[in-house]
């Protein structure tokens, strides 16, 4: 087969991304109808024409020509009431005479029904008479109309087929969407492109994206998977029935048992979750949620809790109008049916269940299994799904987020202990195929990851049904260069419980907010700082003059579409000039040790620039949009709640959000006043902290596992801090040391995954604390970031761990450092093969090194003080 001479389609653009067609290819448009197929059938002939090629129009629709008259080219008719023999025949015949190289044009094979009565006949035609025009090295035009068949049918023909292309209307406007280009690959090939005056632009914005795809695509999963009797008996009774008749009917008994039936089916029975669908979610709705299902099940609780988010703020009504504000969303759900059907399909559910119940695995266990998810399979009809949810986002990139059924509810959040993976879905339909399923194997073996199985046992969740679905979503942001990310990401919670100053009032929230990707905002990072944003004193920081610059973000993440990959840039080589939309909003400058904001939207320079977003708290509306968002999900829950977003300023100054995620909020909690004592003696203190953010009592602490910051950051070695991590949690599950309450002390940043600025522990690590204490020394890098919102912060107020950081070279602080460097070390006592890490790490057997008493704590959130003393074990 001839394939180095392009072929011109007569739309230059459409070339361009194609690059050109070729010899042998047959090229089928799906169209909104005749006068679509008429636009790019014309133009093709033309262009035949012009390159003196011979084009033969097969027309069988006498009524509704393709083609008008124009020299040069042949028509031959056919005529399909003989019967699909008699036609194919006639078809196979004019081929074999015409001779190689001819380019025809056929009329819409979708009429073709009419007379066969079948879909299964139109794609044997197609796939008898395809591989013939390739074989004589034909190019070859055929439509079908867009949603008129099944989707066996069609997809038959698209794996027969050369060339595929979507080429429809959003009200005015066209686009050209290409679906499948054999052996042909270019960075925009798969997008949406608006089609207009010839030129071909991609659609690459995602809000854009997700408002034109969602309104192009009614039904993008065009074949239901095998599902269970009630799901089919329900949702056939109320599909029987169109949209307005729905209306009508909705408030008929049967009806709304039909409907709570359905919602019981997606949403779940949780009582407060089946509160907020029963006043928020009409029957529609939850039809929309069925119709982008794959397979059948529940959609779990972070689908849940966004649908329901999105739906509370459009329809309670306030001050701003949230339908003005909120993007488009066009996400799909796996059900959670199809996580056990995997798991039974390949033999894992023994495996699930028996990690599940002893609650513990190593991390090098779990890599093992981990590995056997990924060599597992998924059914036919189930892939044929997963291609429909690619052939809807084509080259979008694409987050695939864990939903289980536990994840996100009232009480436990699961907070970053299931995967999320980021697919930049770059490349051919295989291989963004490949990694979509790599990315949901990974997703659904997070279920028994050590974090996971640690947080349910700490729950008492062990036996709990837990099932995983999971959450499609596009990825919201915008094309900049070849790296892709959203201009805002962050967290934003109801209630504020990090206030470095009275003026704050906890009741109107906090925003944890970063350039780029979400992910700097959820998870502790080493360098970079995101801006706090109290709601209530928006412009406040916790910091002042040159401390603004080191509590910066410097790096940002971001998916680089070239690399087909998520990646961590700094932000000033991903903006090296000033052509990013709205720079102004988001930088500020360092002069002479003082920030000052730009004062005009045209920046010259980036020199000296840090991220701030001061003029983006100050000029625009975020602050009050953000504010009015949480009060009103905060009324309708019934609880604080804690969100995830992303958000960008438009063209019109207008601020756009997309909410990705909602879910109750654990505050912790205390049942009476604290008050830190003031007599305490100063041999007796540990040590002091003014920056608490969760408070309590805790009495009779028997063990402190300390780390000491400057052997740590002069002495360890990378791999010893790397090994660290997994001392300290050996220590955390040990029996003897968790009978009694234990305090963590180590240096920076707890959680993080740079070893190099503070211990490398995950919750697994960790649970079984009652206090932690980061322990800052800036001369070591070792700065702590009081990590309000990020999944670590999360876990320790769900597990009541209270949380704080102490400055020992601050002469206020009063640390006791004689008692932490000269207690005796019972390291080796109890673990007697982590002997070599006697130097870095301390294990302190408080009442036997302090005359009996036992370490206490106290902390007051309200007057961000707390004390660590020693006393007598109090009496039970």
């Amino acid at each position: 087969m001839r394939q180095s001479q392009a072929i011109g389609s007569g739309i230059p653009a459409l070339d361009d991304i194609l690059q050109g067609l070729r010899l042998g290819d047959n090229v089928v448009w799906q169209v909104d109808g005749p006068d679509s197929y008429r636009k790019v059938a014309l133009p093709f002939v033309r262009q035949a024409l012009k390159d003196q090629r011979p084009v033969v129009y097969v027309s069988f629709v006498p009524q509704a020509r393709i083609l008008d008259p124009l020299p040069g080219y042949l028509t031959t008719k056919v005529d399909p009431r003989h019967g699909f023999d008699a036609f194919s025949a006639q078809v196979n015949q004019i081929i074999d005479e015409k001779g190689r190289g001819v380019f025809y044009v056929f009329d819409n094979l979708s009429v073709l029904v009419a007379d066969w009565a079948t879909d299964e006949l139109l794609a044997n035609f197609f796939r008898l008479t395809c591989p013939y025009l390739r074989e004589k090295e034909t190019v070859a035009y055929f439509a079908l109309t867009r949603g008129q068949h099944s989707h066996s049918a069609v997809a038959r023909i698209r794996d027969t087929t050369q060339v595929l292309i979507d080429f429809y209307h959003v009200g005015d406007r066209a686009y050209i969407h290409p679906l499948k280009v054999w052996d042909r690959y270019s960075s925009q090939m798969f997008l949406p492109h608006l089609y207009s005056d010839g030129v071909l632009t991609p659609v690459s914005v995602s809000g854009d994206a997700s408002a034109i795809s969602q309104t192009a695509s009614k039904s993008p999963l065009k074949v239901k998977a095998d599902s269970i009797a009630p799901w089919d008996s329900v949702y056939r009774k109320l599909a029987q029935y169109d949209e307005n008749e729905l209306k009508l009917l909705e408030s008929t008994p049967e009806i709304q048992a039909l409907r709570q039936e359905l919602s019981q089916m997606i949403i779940g029975g949780h009582p407060e979750f089946q509160r907020l669908a029963d006043k928020y979610l009409t029957l529609s709705d939850l039809l929309g949620i069925r119709n982008r299902l794959i397979g059948s099940g529940r959609i779990g609780g972070k689908a849940a809790g966004m649908l329901l988010a999105r739906k509370i703020l459009l329809r309670e009504h306030g001050e701003t109008d949230f339908s003005q504000v909120l993007e488009e969303h066009d996400s799909f759900f796996i059900g959670s049916d199809v996580f056990f059907t995997f798991l039974v399909n390949n033999d894992l559910f023994r495996l699930r269940l028996r990690l599940t119940r002893n609650s513990q695995i190593s991390l090098e266990e779990f890599n093992k299994v981990e590995e056997r998810f990924l060599t597992g399979g998924f059914p036919g009809e189930i892939m044929e799904q997963f291609k429909d949810l690619l052939d809807y986002f084509g080259q979008a990139p694409i987050i695939v987020r864990s939903s289980s059924l536990l994840e996100d509810g009232f009480g436990n959040s699961f907070a970053g202990k299931y995967r999320s993976e980021f697919c930049a879905n770059q490349g051919g339909p295989e291989e963004r195929m490949t990694a979509f399923l790599r990315a949901v194997k990974l997703v659904y073996a997070s279920a028994v990851n050590p974090d996971a199985l640690s947080y349910r046992h700490q729950r008492g969740l062990g036996e709990a049904d837990e099932q995983m679905a999971i959450l499609v979503q596009r990825v919201s942001g915008m094309l900049y260069k070849h790296y892709f990310f959203p201009p805002l990401a962050g967290v934003a919670f109801s209630h504020n419980l990090y206030r470095w100053t009275d003026r704050i009032d906890s009741n109107q929230g906090i925003i944890r907010l970063v350039f780029g990707l979400g992910t700097r905002a959820v998870n502790r990072v080493g360098g970079d700082y995101p801006r706090m944003i109290a709601l209530s004193h928006p412009q406040l920081r916790p910091e002042v003059g040159v401390k603004v610059a080191t509590y910066s973000q410097r790096h940002m993440d971001l998916l680089d579409l070239a690399e087909n990959d998520f990646a961590t840039r700094l932000v000033a080589e991903v903006i090296a000039v000033a052509d990013f939309p709205n720079l102004h909003l988001v930088l500020s400058f360092m002069e002479e040790g003082h920030v000052r904001d730009p004062s005009s939207p045209r920046l010259k320079s980036l020199h000296n620039s840090i991220l701030t977003f001061n003029q983006l708290i100050k000029r625009t509306d975020f602050v009050k949009i953000m504010r009015r968002l949480l009060g009103r999900l905060e009324a309708a829950y019934g609880y604080s709640i804690d969100t995830e977003f992303t958000a960008f300023v438009d063209t019109a100054g207008a601020i756009k959000i997309n909410l990705v995620q909602c879910r109750p909020m654990k505050l912790p909690g205390l049942t009476e006043a604290v008050s830190v004592p003031e007599d305490i003696p100063r041999d007796c203190i540990l040590f002091r902290a003014s920056r608490t953010v969760s408070g309590g009592v805790v009495s009779g602490i028997h063990y402190i596992i300390y780390l000491d910051p400057h052997t740590y950051a002069q002495k360890a070695s990378p791999g010893v801090k790397q090994e660290m991590g997994r001392v300290v949690g050996e220590l955390n599950r040990h029996p003897e040391i968790i009978r009694e309450p234990i305090m963590m002390m180590g240096p920076g940043r707890w959680g993080s995954s740079n070893a190099v600025l503070g211990v490398n522990t995950t919750y697994a690590d960790i649970n079984n604390t009652a206090v932690l204490v980061e322990i800052a020394r800036e001369e070591a890098g070792h700065i702590p970031d009081v990590s309000y919102g990020t999944h670590f912060f999360l876990d320790l107020v769900e597990s009541q761990i209270i949380y704080l950081p102490v400055y020992p070279d601050d002469p206020q602080t009063d640390f006791n450092r004689e008692f932490f460097e000269k207690s005796a070390n019972s390291l080796s006592l109890l673990l007697p093969a982590a002997k070599r890490f006697e130097e870095f790490i301390k294990v302190i057997d408080v009442p036997a090194v302090a005359d009996g008493k036992y370490a206490q704590l106290v902390a007051d959130p309200r007057q961000q003080k707390a004390l660590c003393f020693l006393s007598k074990q109090p009496k039970t």
